[in-house]
């Protein structure tokens, strides 16, 4: 009888992750992206506002402004700091940014700079009018620094600037979202294509967050990577009233659009990670309000579902040998037979999405399942949707846009979570 109950546990295990598979592969084929007015060959590049990456000894130099360079110095080694690696990999930046604006100089493009750390305050309506392409140099963080404040949204602008980054580094960094590593050793080659047009639009999904309450106010934005109050915002977006019947549903009069957009994800949940995460969930604005707890909610987009999201739900190698230690004897050995480390490489795989899928991606962050979470039973821990309603049961709990700004969200908070067409980001992409 137990090998049998194990049996029927077992064949229910891997029929899922064979749902999970076939489900992930169909919506892989979802053509969303909106098209583009302007041809590639009719964009003219004139202007490039170039952002530069903050680098790890400038941050840390800028922590001590009262220490000389020598005595900083001083300080970071005593400490046990790798100072030679820290100056090494600046300097190695700051010639890789040298060379990108003589590319765009060469090109006949007026060249203005930002730095990272800059570019949080110096952003403007004007700057954005002014230049045709927002140029990242850096990695994948500096990409989604400089498409968070170039959203139209922030920038109060309908004018979408198309943006194209450069890794600067490709030797210790992946950079994603950045152009392939061939065109860091050759960027004169890149900005030749783009000057000429050849090159093709990517319209990558970003997600709206609208905060639903009764008066209207939204709480402060936190700036996580200078850990200070942020100020950001050259417009705060103004409240608009929520239509009758959502109204009625989600218990708010008015709505509120925060002026981030998230291109990898949201992600909601207790600033202490060591603190359950209660959070209510309604689904496309479903009729089911799903109760969970859980270390936090990540909600990506396509482009994101290669960072946060990949790691959430992503298994190992480890995770496919201890399955097949606990399968009965005759399902063990067909087990033993197939190619684990191919299982689990496509089921990662599958993991990934389109960066322009209109929907997002929810995942419940090891979400607790006992007898009374989550409530319903059936709620699923990770579920493709066009938006996403959630209210806050927490304590002292935060919402945070592509890990770098984040508002209190605590309970008796509401968001909605959702995708529109116009919001998505314009990039150059490059074979």
């Amino acid at each position: 009888m137990r090998t049998e109950k194990n049996m029927f546990k077992t064949k229910n295990f891997l029929q899922l992750i064979a749902k999970e598979l076939l489900s992930i592969r169909r919506s892989s084929g979802v053509q969303v992206a909106p098209t583009v007015s302007l041809e590639p060959s009719k964009f003219k590049l004139r202007r490039a506002l170039i952002i530069t990456k903050l680098s790890r000894y400038e941050f840390e130099q800028s922590r001590y402004p009262e220490l000389n360079e020598e005595q900083f110095h001083q300080m970071m080694r005593k400490r046990g700091t790798d100072l030679d690696a820290w100056i090494y990999h600046h300097k190695l930046h700051k010639s890789f940014e040298d060379n990108i604006v003589k590319c765009f100089q060469d090109a006949g493009c007026e060249v203005k700079m930002t730095s990272r750390a800059e570019f949080r305050s110096s952003l403007s309506k004007e700057v954005m009018n002014w230049a045709d392409v927002i140029v990242p140099i850096g990695g994948d963080g500096t990409f989604l620094l400089a498409a968070g404040r170039a959203s139209p949204l922030f920038a109060q602008s309908h004018t979408k600037i198309p943006i194209v980054g450069f890794n600067s580094d490709p030797q210790r960094s992946a950079g994603r979202l950045l152009l392939p590593k061939h065109y860091s050793d050759y960027p004169g080659e890149a900005v030749a294509k783009i000057k000429a047009g050849d090159f093709k639009w990517m319209h990558r999904t970003r997600i709206r967050s609208t905060i639903l309450g009764n008066n209207g106010k939204i709480p402060q934005s936190y700036d996580l990577y200078r850990h200070c109050v942020s100020k950001m915002e050259q417009k705060t977006t103004r409240p608009e009233t929520l239509d009758k019947e959502l109204a009625k549903k989600y218990d708010a009069k008015v709505k509120r659009v925060l002026p981030y957009l998230a291109l990898n994800e949201v992600f909601i949940g207790e600033t202490l990670s060591s603190r359950v995460t209660h959070l209510q969930l309604t689904l496309d604005h479903g009729n089911v309000l799903y109760k969970t707890k859980s270390s936090g909610l990540c909600v990506s987009t396509g482009t994101g579902s290669t960072s946060w999201h990949s790691s959430i739900n992503r298994i190992t190698r480890h995770s496919m040998d201890s399955l097949s230690k606990i399968l009965p004897e005759e399902i063990r050995n067909d087990f033993n037979g197939l190619d684990k480390d191919q299982l689990v490489r496509k089921y990662n795989e599958s993991l990934i999405f389109a960066a322009d899928d209109p929907r997002i991606c929810y995942s419940i962050r090891e979400q607790i399942n006992v007898g009374v979470w989550p409530s319903p039973e059936e709620f699923e821990p990770r579920q493709f949707v066009s938006n996403l309603y959630v209210k806050s049961c927490c304590f002292d709990a935060n919402l945070v846009i592509d890990g770098s700004i984040c508002y209190s969200f605590n309970d008796g908070s509401k968001v909605l979570l959702e995708v529109h067409p116009e919001d998505a980001l314009l990039a150059i992409t490059l074979d």
